[in-house]
């Protein structure tokens, strides 16, 4: 068996990035599910989702 060494915790989720603000979130009680807007779902049975926001880089 390896050993492993976990260094971080980093997020990248449908209520943004990182573990703070996601968890800010979370106690708020928002959601990251909603209407999938950012490409065409007429043939697709599921109309919500998560999807992760595009940022800057």
């Amino acid at each position: 068996m390896r050993r492993v060494v976990v260094t971080g915790l980093g997020l990248l989720t449908p209520l943004g990035c990182g573990v703070e603000h996601v968890w800010r979130r979370l106690l708020a009680g928002d959601s990251g599910i909603n209407r999938i807007e950012s490409f065409d779902v007429s043939d697709i049975t599921a109309k919500i989702g998560g999807q992760i926001p595009l940022g800057d880089g």
